[in-house]
């Protein structure tokens, strides 16, 4: 399964819609994630032209999140074995722990969060921590950013970060 992963696009108020290349960067794609910052549901709707999205709530996310079944604050997602979580921060407690503590979830193979607008590859603790950035407003500048590829196959996921040219 492919899934196309992105994050912090806030549109309207610094890009005007998604770029073209995000496009073609999901190409292909199974579903979409988003981590969040989205800020109008007409972007969640764009997306889903290309293939169906989960998205998380991020922190200014209010106006159409509590009425839209596929924002939520936090979607723990199983698939061919691996499990994932889709939020908008990344939890503080992961970076510290490893998969053999208790939780009160199961622990996640992966961990695709956003809200920092700084993409991020990182194995901590044998979790996977993915944030594709953003595709409009990468490190507060506006400028085309990045998205994200999360590749799972026989239970194993890899990631990738495209930059959008």
């Amino acid at each position: 399964m492919l899934i196309g992963l992105v994050s912090d696009t806030h549109i309207p108020d610094h890009a005007k819609q998604l770029p073209d290349q995000l496009r073609e960067a999901f190409r292909g794609v199974d579903m979409i994630f988003h981590g969040g910052d989205i800020y109008s549901v007409s972007v969640l709707n764009e997306l889903e032209k290309i293939a169906p999205v989960l998205a998380a709530q991020g922190d200014d996310d209010t106006s159409f999140a509590a009425s839209d079944s596929r924002v939520k604050p936090k979607h723990i997602i199983n698939i061919d074995g691996v499990t994932i979580w889709l939020m908008h921060e990344r939890p503080r407690s992961l970076p510290r722990v490893s998969k053999e503590v208790p939780w009160l979830d199961d622990p996640p193979d992966a961990v695709v969060f956003g809200h920092t607008h700084e993409a991020v590859i990182e194995n901590r603790d044998g979790i996977l921590h993915v944030n594709p950035g953003s595709p409009t407003f990468p490190h507060y500048n506006l400028q085309l950013g990045t998205v994200g590829l999360l590749t799972i196959e026989s239970g194993k996921i890899e990631a990738e970060i495209i930059q959008l040219k």
